[in-house]
């Protein structure tokens, strides 16, 4: 099938990844069957997930760093009893257990204790790098992968329902949590072994799965794709917009810093981020709040006008 030719849109589309491909395979259908040649995403999703992938175009590429750090919301369901290299029920079976004497009581309880900061064990079967190499690369070639670990924060964990040996929970977490690895770190306090058996990502801060669009309508959309993106005066919803004058937008693409008493409706503070827009109201630059001479003022994070 040829290529169509398609504009390149610039934005954010937030996809409902089915289960099944990988993100990147559900990138490259995007880019193939709508001309989409300039295209990435803000955190990826294992093949077996579901939920919101964001998808970005064009200029949109240039937000992932301040999209993919966003606190990530996840519905999931874990079985008890058995242990498999990849921490999920796609992997191969190490070992299983009896978890017929547990206590549901107990498992609820370490369910709510997912709550709080701690370092995570790094699943062998990960996109995660050792000396430039996947994990999963080292695993498939019969290569000893060795254990990573990382800091990561569940801020809410909940348990829906509880079956057992099956269970369903959800968790507020920060970017980069391996969910697969909480379930098999309960097996392992729990002693009988667990594995992720469904996932899906009902929100990927600051969208959430009812905004998300199937892949199937996605590649279906053809010319109408752009109903489907969200420009990018809307692609970083949580950041304030401030519009900018024809001499300070100038000033700006010359890199020069703003102080932020030109814009007294908006009492920023040391840290604080926003989008900055031209007066025609097209985006501009991603600023950010520092201090400056003693000033307060608003220095370039990244430019986003076009050349």
């Amino acid at each position: 099938m040829s290529t169509p030719s398609l504009k390149q849109l610039d934005g954010v589309l937030v996809l409902h990844k089915p289960g099944g491909p990988t993100s990147a395979d559900c990138l490259n259908q995007i880019k193939r069957h709508l001309g989409q040649k300039k295209i990435g995403h803000a955190g990826t999703l294992d093949p077996m997930a579901t939920g919101v992938l964001l998808v970005l175009l064009g200029q949109g590429t240039k937000l992932a760093n301040y999209l993919v750090d966003g606190r990530k919301t996840y519905r999931g369901r874990l079985i008890l009893g058995q242990t498999t290299d990849s921490y999920d029920t796609q992997g191969k079976v190490l070992a299983e257990a009896p978890w017929e004497h547990l206590d549901p009581e107990a498992v609820r309880a370490e369910v709510l204790g997912w709550k709080g900061t701690f370092s995570q064990e790094v699943p062998p079967v990960s996109a995660a790098k050792h000396q430039g190499k996947p994990l999963y690369a080292l695993h498939r070639a019969g290569q000893e992968v060795p254990v990573k670990v990382k800091d990561v924060t569940i801020f809410d964990s909940q348990l829906l329902s509880m079956e057992l040996p099956s269970l369903d929970f959800r968790v507020t977490c920060s970017a980069g949590t391996y969910i697969r690895s909480l379930a098999h770190s309960l097996g392992m306090r729990l002693g009988c072994g667990a594995v992720l058996s469904e996932l899906e990502r009902e929100a990927s801060h600051p969208f959430t799965l009812a905004q998300a669009h199937d892949l199937e309508k996605v590649l279906e959309s053809k010319d109408q794709l752009h109903e489907l993106v969200l420009p990018m005066t809307q692609a970083l919803p949580h950041w304030p917009k401030l519009v900018l004058s024809h001499e300070q937008a100038a000033l700006v693409q010359n890199g020069a810093w703003l102080p932020t008493s030109l814009f007294p409706d908006y009492p920023a503070q040391e840290g604080d981020r926003a989008l900055m827009l031209s007066a025609e109201r097209a985006p501009l630059a991603l600023m950010e709040a520092g201090m400056r001479a003693g000033v307060l003022s608003w220095a370039i994070l990244r430019g986003l006008w076009q050349a």
